[in-house]
């Protein structure tokens, strides 16, 4: 791993105690996020422990072996406060550094109410409590609101999720800094060549990709009435990878929609670049978002995409007609449109595609890793 290579010999009082904090290491962008910065944020700089509520997660078995794992075990999120807490205590970091939203709040008051001089870094990573129902989001909005101001650091991972927490939460927009998800490394070429094995790749049917949790933000849902309105003038089939509780749903629309012969959801895929290398085209029909990693890195494997203008995010990586498409949120027919438009025409697809490579560039692991390293000291 990219750590181990890196210089040790400074002494450790000059480096700064970094504690990582999230609820687990799942199958999430953050998640993968989080093992890049516990990979290669330098060891001249910093010692690192990471800290979980739970130890689970396909990502969870990547922790470099140099980074000190505690697992929180509280009932849930709202409890989690009080075992960080006794964390800090014994830690004792000079940073905390919650990258995980919903992690946020226990940081907060876990830092709040524990003695000592600690640097208090929060990661935004999505525009706030578009889901909730309204006494809950009212409640955190307000939540949120009071202990943000704790912080010495806000990230957000996009301007637009910058824009949304100073608007929403009445926050100083000079107290948050857009620092992007290191979500290209150089590891991504490689694992798009070792090949995928599913039987629709390479065949003449044209193959649409989607990838995510499997969760209502996600619009999974408008993209299979998408894809029935282009079923009805040429073949065409969907792959969507991800897991999540909306499957059942998905699948039941899929067969009232009559296109279950021609979507598959294969679940989770730690490597879902092979399929992002092969497919005709990647699709992205959010209904909001914080920074899709998923389109970044779709466009890095030189794949043309399709990216609904959601709340926040694809406007600020794709530019339209050159190296994407974006089209209106929960617009169906504009999203069936785009596909079809994009299906009739290969050269189209092959320029978008390679401009999207070059856009992919500016979402590069060790720039992003530099503004992090800013940020935290």
């Amino acid at each position: 791993m990219a750590a181990e290579q890196r210089d040790l010999s400074l002494p450790a009082p000059q480096r700064a105690r970094l504690l990582i904090v999230r609820p687990s290491l799942a199958d999430g962008g953050a998640d993968r996020v989080t093992i890049t910065l516990l990979e290669n944020l330098p060891r001249e700089r910093f010692l690192l422990a990471l800290a979980l509520n739970r130890r689970t997660g396909p990502y969870a078995q990547d922790v470099p072996d140099d980074v000190e794992v505690h697992v929180l075990g509280a009932a849930s999120l709202w409890t989690a406060w009080l075992p960080l807490s006794r964390l800090l205590r014994t830690v004792r970091p000079d940073i905390l550094l919650s990258t995980c939203s919903g992690m946020n709040l226990p940081a907060c008051l876990a830092s709040l109410l524990t003695p000592g001089r600690r640097k208090l870094v929060l990661s935004e990573r999505n525009v706030l409590v578009r889901d909730q129902p309204w006494p809950k989001k009212l409640s955190l909005l307000i939540a949120k609101g009071l202990l943000y101001r704790r912080a010495d650091v806000i990230t957000a991972v996009s301007q637009g999720v910058k824009n949304d927490l100073s608007a929403r939460l009445r926050l100083d927009p000079r107290r948050i800094r857009v620092v992007y998800n290191p979500v290209i490394t150089p590891e991504v070429e490689e694992l798009a060549e070792a090949g995928a094995s599913h039987p629709w790749i390479g065949d003449e049917v044209p193959l649409l990709l989607a990838a995510g949790r499997l969760v209502p933000a996600k619009g999974f849902d408008l993209l299979l009435r998408a894809v029935a309105r282009v079923r009805r003038r040429q073949p065409v089939r969907l792959v969507i990878l991800g897991e999540g509780r909306e499957r059942p749903r998905l699948e039941a629309l899929a067969s009232e929609l009559g296109i279950a012969d021609a979507v598959d959801l294969p679940g989770f895929q730690k490597n879902p670049f092979p399929y992002m290398r092969a497919c005709t085209l990647f699709v992205l029909s959010s209904r909001w978002e914080g920074l899709p990693g998923v389109l970044i890195q779709a466009m890095a494997c030189g794949a043309p995409v399709v990216a609904a203008d959601c709340a926040a995010g694809p406007s600020e990586i794709i530019n339209p007609d050159r190296d994407g498409e974006l089209v209106p949120v929960a617009d169906v027919d504009a999203l069936a449109a785009a596909i079809a438009r994009l299906l009739a025409d290969p050269s189209k697809r092959r320029s978008m595609g390679e401009a999207a490579r070059r856009t992919a560039r500016r979402f590069a692991r060790d720039p992003v890793l530099e503004a992090y390293v800013q940020a935290l000291l």
